[in-house]
């Protein structure tokens, strides 16, 4: 499936959308095509265009009044896919969600109370607190304000198009920001 990467006003990485999608928002003039896919044409009766890797909106974007959706992958990608006890990363189906205050103590699903754990460290802590299971959390759990967008298809196994390198990070670094 063929992706394009959305940038913001100031050229920061802002969202992923369907080619489709990213052609709709170039006709109706809220995005600028910055650079497209080498050899993939978009073909119909009249026209013949490129199909858009990055495009850059036009006007502002509105901040995220609710934040950050709460889910199983959003965790995982706020504690970078690894183990708030021990520290390993691990591949998705070896990591799981822990209730920092178990839901046999009361403990809640939220942001605050819920950490990345690997099978491992998960079984051990088991039905008790951190203190209980002698165990300590590398960091206290938090709601964030965003995720890195890349990060997470990095993670699932996603290969960054060459059409993007130039305006993502990826292991740290940005061909833009290092040039």
């Amino acid at each position: 499936m063929d992706t394009t990467l959305v940038l913001t006003q100031g050229y920061v990485p802002h969202r992923i959308v369907s080619w489709q999608r990213a052609v709709t928002m170039l006709f109706d003039d809220k995005v600028e095509v910055v650079e497209a896919y080498q050899d993939k044409l978009i073909r119909s009766v009249s026209l013949t265009i490129e199909m858009p890797a990055v495009v850059r909106l036009l006007r502002g974007v509105r901040p995220r009044q609710k934040g950050v959706k709460f889910s199983r992958v959003n965790v995982l990608a706020r504690d970078a896919w690894q183990c708030q006890y021990c520290g390993d990363k691990a591949p998705l189906k070896e990591l799981t969600f822990d209730h920092v205050i178990p839901r046999a103590q009361g403990g809640r699903t939220f942001w605050e109370n819920i950490v990345t754990a690997c099978l491992r460290c998960n079984e051990k802590k088991g039905a008790r607190t951190p203190a209980e299971a002698r165990m300590s959390l590398r960091q206290k759990p938090h709601r964030p304000r965003e995720l890195p967008l890349l990060h997470l298809h990095l993670q699932l196994g996603w290969r960054v198009p060459d059409a993007w390198k130039s305006w993502v990070w990826t292991d740290g670094e940005s061909a833009r920001a290092a040039s």
